[in-house]
């Protein structure tokens, strides 16, 4: 991980720049819903000229997590909606997705994918904040000594 970042600041990206790809393409490969993190990785570091490369690896790297957080963002919007009548579970979401109409499925789940976006929105910015903030001072110094040692 190291010497990609190294060889991205001898080509002038600052390490203020990789954070905030590092904090963003986070939130992004975090986004709960699947099949369209790429995507909005793509969108969105096209949008802010941010290094696709660090976007694409960081999404796959956080595969098994996005996995994980869908379910972390779905109870914690079924909390602030107030929703505990709709218990979402992972096993009948998959049986009801293979074995009835998509129209089905979205009657059936459509607001879990409410709550669930509804958390990732409102936690998204604190995440790229906090992300931001902690990984610039280690890429600074990480900079500077390879410039040192230039």
């Amino acid at each position: 991980m190291r010497d990609p970042l190294l060889a991205l600041f001898t080509q002038g990206i600052t390490p203020d720049k990789v954070a905030a790809t590092l904090a963003v393409g986070t939130a992004c490969s975090l986004f709960p819903f699947l099949g369209f993190t790429a995507a909005l990785n793509l969108a969105v570091g096209l949008r802010l000229r941010m290094n696709q490369p660090i976007m694409q690896v960081l999404n796959q790297l956080l595969g098994p997590l996005h996995l994980v957080m869908i379910v972390v963002y779905v109870r914690l919007g079924e909390w602030l909606w107030h929703a505990q009548d709709e218990r979402f579970t992972l096993t009948e979401m998959l049986r009801v997705f293979r074995e009835e109409t998509f129209v089905s499925f979205l009657q059936r789940f459509g607001w879990t994918g409410v709550h669930a976006f509804s958390a990732w929105a409102l936690t998204a910015p604190l995440l790229v904040a906090v992300l931001y903030y902690a990984l610039r001072p280690p890429l600074r110094r990480l900079a500077s000594s390879t410039r040192a040692q230039a």
